[in-house]
């Protein structure tokens, strides 16, 4: 049973993530909920995303929505932004953790109502004035990570991209600061084998059904449902720190 609700729990979080970003917002607290501890779920999620993302990623590049070129200048900002948020999580105890866990969570889920944009025409590059914020991003992925994707999505639509290369754009810099901040709880023993490869597959498959279903569904109702399981699961996370 405990399988099946680890591959439900990544299929849900990833194809609601991958359209909308937020998908954390529901992955890691039900992973919490479920009694796996806040180290272990966040190592389990960045493990997950590094294989989620990277497929659907790769499905958008097939489909010519960007370049390999066109992301490259995004690997040093997400590498070394994961790796420093990984290291900073593993100097913090479960409980501190899970009061982080409590502010980025409301903080993520009140950014979620933010109006998306208008979008601009034609070729699209990354402003430079971008990168800060990408790094920063990338340094609160490795360090927590729930609503990065939704950051990540608005800074692009907020620089003009259109949704789909921001979608693709969101997919490859998750891939790299989850892959960088995977490395740092691993090395630190904060990997559970047996959670994170039904998370992954649940994740993967999540991931693909999204990314093809990305020109056909709305991000608005997929938002309104998330907004509605957010506040269940905040409030869940809140009485799990008093019990």
């Amino acid at each position: 049973m405990t399988i099946v609700l680890l591959i439900v729990i990544g299929f849900t979080a990833t194809f609601i993530g991958t359209l909308a970003g937020s998908g954390g917002l529901i992955g890691m607290p039900s992973l919490l909920l479920i009694g796996i501890p806040i180290h272990s779920v966040i190592a389990s999620a960045k493990f997950s995303n590094m294989f989620s993302s990277f497929s659907s990623f790769y499905v958008l590049l097939k489909q010519r929505e960007l370049t390999l070129k066109d992301v490259l200048t995004l690997i040093p900002f997400a590498l070394t932004g994961g790796l420093t948020g990984g290291m900073l999580a593993n100097s913090f105890s479960e409980k501190t953790m899970n009061i982080m866990a409590v502010i980025l969570l409301c903080m993520a889920f009140t950014i979620s109502f933010f109006k998306k944009p208008k979008q601009k025409g034609g070729d699209w590059y990354i402003p430079k004035k971008a990168y800060p914020a990408l790094f920063g991003i990338s340094v609160y992925d490795g360090m927590f990570g729930p609503g990065q994707a939704t950051l990540l999505m608005y800074t692009f639509l907020n620089n003009g991209a259109s949704y789909l290369k921001a979608l693709a754009f969101t997919r490859f810099q998750t891939f790299i600061s989850c892959g960088a901040a995977f490395l740092s709880y691993l090395y630190a023993g904060n990997f559970e084998w047996d959670v994170a490869i039904y998370y992954a597959i649940g994740s993967i498959a999540g991931a693909q059904l999204a990314v093809r279903a990305a020109r056909k569904i709305s991000a608005n109702h997929l938002k309104k449902i998330l907004h509605a399981v957010t506040i269940a699961l905040i409030l869940q996370l809140i009485y799990r720190l008093f019990l």
